[in-house]
């Protein structure tokens, strides 16, 4: 009979502990550790060895220069998940897909199920509803009448019997990790034992088999994949299923990928037939937007390999508190301190007894540098009561020193501005010892050098906005 011991985990980060404490030193998260029983029994009933007398068996090496011929893709036919997915799935790999509850993720997964299970066997293994639940949501999808396969299981053992076959599944959707134990550990499931052991057996299984496993992975408070961070580099593919529970959009966004870019985001709407694909973000970001509205600039981004505008809106209001608020929505707080301290330290400009509040329409989190400008200009627009004009967008990167810095992709920017009707852009001046013209087709550039350029745009008796050329 197998010895037990007792140690104590982490349930934050995995680190182990031989007794328990309040603070974790591996991550300093506080009431983390659980008391967990460990086994001499490994997984799935496989007895732990010794050490091994003797020599190792030699491994083989290889040249860097082999012909390696491009793994083949799973085309889904949704072409924003194929787009985040670097053109589809790739057999025995293996994708972890995260999101906050209620965001729609197993929703987007059974409907990428549905849409495999034309061409390939697919099995979708729920550990958080019954068959009968499952069902219902395939009814409100109309995705009822697909051939995938549907089962309600947590026990691993189970799961990992019913997949190993000649026969079995191409495609397997586990939702979610989190549920699913192995009953060699007497932990619970969910534990950083149970989770990390669990996401080894099937994804060991997967590459074995050669089939492609989907993980649904839960959220902490703080917005990452619960359990331990170990799980992140066991698979190929970590999704994040991002969006506002006000809002319709969601974002599915790629932090990792081995078999493709790690910057590329699908866009899709909520409705109630569940997610549809936008394949036209930038259009609807700025729907709803106001013409001439005092703090409201529209950024020309970039998301991986796509261009989207998207609107940036500040408001600064004077406060009756003695530490005035600092509320930001979809941006990076520091970067906005640090913004404001370049305006009032390079330009002149007082925010010290305002409130500040900057918000990035439609839900979509902007991470780029490039925001830099277009936020300044928001803020600047704000505090002097003077619109950017409608047809105008920003985009550029600001120095401590107050310089406006050049950004990457400048002429896709541009060509997105163009194509959705805007005629003129605040953006940063040419590098040195750049030579030609740069194309901006219909639009007219307003190059800007500093901050001090952009300040004087929205000074009193200043005129609107002129073209400054195009060289």
């Amino acid at each position: 009979m197998a010895r037990s011991t007792t140690r104590f985990v982490c349930q934050a980060c995995g680190a182990i502990h031989p007794r328990w404490v309040g603070k974790c030193d591996g991550c300093d998260a506080w009431n983390s550790i659980i008391e967990e029983t460990a086994s001499e029994t490994a997984p799935m009933g496989k007895k732990v060895s010794g050490k091994r007398s003797g020599r190792g068996r030699k491994i083989d090496f290889v040249e860097l220069d082999g012909k390696i011929e491009p793994a083949p893709r799973r085309m889904t036919k949704i072409d924003e998940f194929d787009r985040v997915t670097g053109g589809g799935l790739v057999n025995g790999s293996a994708l972890l897909i995260g999101g906050d509850p209620g965001i729609g993720k197993s929703t987007l997964l059974l409907q990428v199920t549905a849409a495999l299970a034309n061409g390939a066997r697919c099995a979708y293994i729920s550990g958080e509803e019954a068959e009968h639940q499952v069902q219902l949501r395939a009814t409100r999808l109309g995705v009822e009448k697909s051939p995938a396969q549907l089962a309600a299981a947590t026990d691993m053992r189970d799961i990992l019997a019913s997949l190993d076959n000649a026969d079995g599944p191409d495609v397997v959707v586990i939702d979610s990790i989190q549920t699913m134990y192995i009953d060699a550990l007497e932990s619970a499931p969910g534990s950083v034992a149970q989770v990390r052991a669990c996401a080894q057996e099937i994804i060991r299984l997967a590459k074995r088999r050669g089939f492609t496993v989907l993980l649904v992975g839960h959220v902490t408070k703080e917005g990452t994949i619960a359990g331990p961070r170990v799980l992140e580099h066991m698979v190929d593919t970590v999704l994040y299923f991002e969006g506002e529970r006000g809002h319709q959009f969601r974002i599915l966004r790629a932090v990792k990928n081995r078999f493709g870019p790690t910057d590329e985001i699908g866009v899709f709407e909520m409705t109630d037939r569940g997610l549809v694909e936008v394949t036209n973000p930038s259009a609807l970001f700025l729907a709803e937007r106001q013409d001439e509205a005092t703090g409201s600039v529209v950024f020309a981004g970039i998301e991986g390999s796509r261009p989207m505008l998207v609107e940036i809106q500040a408001l600064v209001a004077p406060s009756p508190l003695a530490t005035p608020r600092r509320a930001v929505v979809g941006w990076d707080s520091n970067r906005l301190a640090m913004v404001m301290a370049v305006l009032e330290a390079r330009c002149g400009l007082q925010f010290g007894g305002n409130d500040i509040y900057l918000n990035v329409a439609g839900g979509l989190r902007v991470s780029e540098p490039a925001a830099d400008l277009a936020v300044a200009a928001a803020l600047t627009s704000s505090i002097s009561g003077r619109p950017v004009p409608a047809e105008t967008v920003v985009f550029g990167e600001i120095g401590l020193s107050g310089e406006v810095r050049p950004v990457g992709q400048a002429e896709a920017r541009l060509k997105e501005a163009e194509k959705l009707g805007f005629t003129a852009a605040l953006l940063p001046g040419r590098r040195k010892g750049t030579k030609g013209k740069r194309a901006a087709g219909g639009l007219d550039l307003h190059e800007l050098r500093d901050l001090d350029e952009l300040t004087r745009l929205f000074e009193p008796g200043a005129g609107p906005i002129r073209a400054v050329g195009n060289g």
